[in-house]
């Protein structure tokens, strides 16, 4: 039966997500993907392999999307601001009430996968320059000093939203969470330059 590469990616970045790279075994992968081993490793030459197309996707999604929530806000700072107070509205069954893969991952593999650890580096690292971009564009349209340090905001941001993921993650009552992010939310918003 032919496989759809998207179709089984998808699967696989589900599950990864879900296990982690050590708890996922080939019986896991050969359920979800509805595939024998020989397809699977036909297809993406190893768990590893399989493993790094997984992860690469959901940076890409993950990223695509916030970027593209940032272009479509009123401004960047408010565009952050709406972006921290969505996690209050994640259904605590929806894949994004999970810990970010990305970090998992480098929880997981750390010690023993050097070469997924330090991919998984690179893709927070990548998420972070697109955070970075948004406080550059805030201080080129003057909602932030010019002396304003767009990567230690970026920093900033990504602590935060990590903290929100770690909270959905580990079940936090709605009302407390939704209290964290505003906080988080107005943070930000109270960076906004005051015009003279």
């Amino acid at each position: 039966m032919p496989y759809n590469r998207e179709t089984a990616l998808e699967a696989a970045m589900t599950l990864f997500w879900k296990k982690g790279y050590h708890a996922t075994s080939l019986k896991d992968l050969e359920a979800a993907l509805n595939m024998k081993p020989g397809s699977i490793y036909a297809a993406f030459s190893s768990k590893e392999g399989l493993f790094l197309e997984a992860l690469a996707r959901y940076y890409e999604t993950s990223r695509g999307a916030f970027v593209a929530e940032m272009a479509k806000a009123g401004s960047p700072l408010e565009g952050v601001a709406r972006h921290i107070r969505s996690y209050a509205d994640i259904p605590t069954d929806h894949p994004r009430a999970q810990a970010c893969m990305l970090l998992k991952t480098l929880v997981d593999t750390r010690a023993t996968e050097p070469a997924i650890a330090e991919k998984s580096r690179e893709y927070l690292s990548g998420m972070r320059d697109a955070m970075t971009e948004v406080f550059e564009r805030a201080i080129a349209a003057g909602e932030l000093p010019e002396d304003t340090d767009p990567q230690r905001l970026a920093r900033r941001l990504q602590a935060c939203i990590m903290a929100l993921r770690f909270e959905l993650h580990q079940g936090t009552r709605q009302a407390d969470l939704s209290a964290l992010a505003e906080d988080m939310a107005r943070e930000f918003e109270r960076l906004r330059k005051v015009s003279a």
